[in-house]
């Protein structure tokens, strides 16, 4: 696993989008098309403003999917996911996607919504992930102790009160009482048979969780750990992001 560590959110972004890029071209170059996963929240704004703005990509030939969502969150809330990803990024798009497919966290089953979707990416092998990871550790919705086993695209997980904390602390809501206790999430598995995974993980606040994916023991209780056996995972962190990961961690990645 590739670590990539700059002195801004600003230039971390800005690399986690060329490399990205980079590997959606090379699929489309190798398939005709490319398919990939999105991810939102705070820690993704300057990586979707710059893959937005990176010319080369023919988005016409890229379907993308929708990582998590929260359940019973209409999509015009100031926190929904699916509002996010809409505004903050495909209405930037210099082209309409090929196709999008959203998680509906407000569909009236969610179990459902979660199985529909689920048989749509599963006919679409990812080439591209764009995910981060959360203050708790986890990846997507999923908290620790996640699920690694479940071959299920996607799944209604609980959300923990590390988790909910952070949406608070970023803004998303008013209280933490207003935060939803439960998110439909795409599963660590499913994540992880994207071809390439881009992970931008800027802020000082982000620190703990870095340390957890590159060192703390690999299981659900630390979810991002799994990505340090993926062939294909490079993550994108400013400085004080890695602020608490130690020198040896840096070097071996450096090579």
């Amino acid at each position: 696993m590739g670590l990539h560590i700059y002195d801004t959110k600003e230039l971390c972004g800005a690399a986690a989008a060329a490399c990205g890029a980079k590997k959606i071209n090379a699929a489309i170059a190798a398939q005709g098309y490319a398919n990939i996963i999105v991810a939102t929240g705070a820690s993704q704004f300057e990586m979707l403003t710059a893959l937005a703005k990176i010319d080369s990509i023919d988005w016409g030939k890229i379907t993308m999917f929708h990582l998590d969502e929260y359940v019973g969150l209409p999509e015009t809330h100031p926190a929904s996911f699916r509002k996010y990803i809409k505004e903050r990024f495909v209405a930037s798009l210099p082209k309409p996607l090929k196709a999008a497919y959203y998680v509906n966290g407000s569909a009236p089953d969610p179990k459902k919504a979660c199985d529909e979707l689920g048989a749509i990416i599963s006919k679409h092998p990812i080439d591209v992930a764009f995910i981060g990871i959360g203050e708790n550790g986890h990846i997507a919705f999923n908290d620790p102790p996640a699920d690694f086993m479940t071959e299920t695209p996607y799944l209604v997980v609980d959300l923990d009160d590390v988790c909910r904390h952070q949406q608070l602390g970023e803004g998303w809501f008013p209280t933490v009482d207003d935060v939803p206790k439960q998110a439909i999430s795409m599963s660590p598995r499913q994540i992880m048979k994207s071809k390439t995974i881009i992970n931008t993980c800027p802020d000082k606040r982000k620190a703990h969780a870095m340390q957890i994916t590159f060192e703390a023991e690999m299981g659900p209780q630390h979810p991002a750990s799994i990505i340090r056996i993926h062939q294909d995972c490079e993550t994108f962190c400013d400085m004080p992001a890695a602020a608490d990961l130690p020198q040896y961690v840096k070097d071996l990645c450096a090579k």
